[in-house]
């Protein structure tokens, strides 16, 4: 049986352009900004690490928020974490980044230009015929007006993959507040300024990723519907049709 694809949810054309794009070496992706004669180019994908999520649950937010740093101090309940609806199979997967590269100068200096166009958890390698939006368990698709984008939020542009299940230990590191101050943490530092956490009691891990402001979560269904692909995207033009 074929996947079916909800319109309230589905990319439009530019966003899964874009999509596609994004994870296409070599593919274009616009050009610089004031310099239509420059463009951004897709220069390469760099697997980042892998992530364990044994429980198929999974969280796609930012591993603390600004607003809750009074709770975080006091040991106060905060609010559950954005875990997505879908459900995916136990399992290790690779944690992906697309980078670009759009050369410039500024004050006479030449900046290279190198930026994440996204960040790709790779569920399997099946192809994608079809992306769409994905709802958390909070969300209620009758609901969703049109135009409407479900995502979540990062005070600080930092997201994070987490396996749902292990969430309370594995945010912990980013959750501790010294007088509003992010107190250091004990976390494993990967490329490029990314970090892993890693709950070996539940062999579970939380990644994180850069994230402007938060962002749409993109499901990348195969021809029966299953996931293949979960994507966040940094910079992505609008994605309605």
């Amino acid at each position: 049986m074929e996947w079916v694809r909800d319109a309230r949810l589905a990319a439009g054309p530019e966003a899964t352009w874009y999509l596609e794009a994004a994870f296409t070496p070599g593919a274009h992706l616009g050009t610089v900004y004031d310099d239509p004669m420059t463009p951004v180019v897709v220069t390469g994908i760099e697997e980042l690490t892998t992530i364990r999520v044994p429980s198929g649950r999974l969280v796609v937010d930012a591993p603390w928020h600004d607003d809750q740093v009074w709770e975080y101090q006091r040991g106060l309940p905060t609010r559950p974490p954005r875990e997505l609806a879908v459900r995916i199979p136990p399992g290790v997967y690779r944690v992906e980044i697309a980078w670009t590269a759009g050369p410039y100068e500024f004050m006479g200096e030449h900046v290279d230009g190198v930026e994440c166009a996204a960040t790709r958890l790779c569920i399997s390698d099946d192809p994608v015929v079809g992306w769409e939006m994905g709802l958390s368990v909070e969300d209620d698709i009758a609901r969703l007006k049109p135009g409407e984008e479900p995502r979540f939020f990062s005070d600080a542009n930092v997201g994070c993959f987490a396996d749902a299940g292990a969430w309370t230990t594995l945010s912990a590191p980013f959750r501790t507040f010294i007088d509003g101050v992010p107190a250091p943490r004990d976390s494993e530092q990967l490329a490029d300024g990314y970090e892993r956490v890693r709950d070996e009691s539940q062999q579970a891990d939380l990644v994180t990723f850069g994230a402007e402001s938060g962002g749409v979560v993109w499901l990348g269904r195969t021809k029966t519907g299953d996931v293949a692909a979960i994507v966040v995207t940094s910079g992505m033009p609008d994605a309605k049709a």
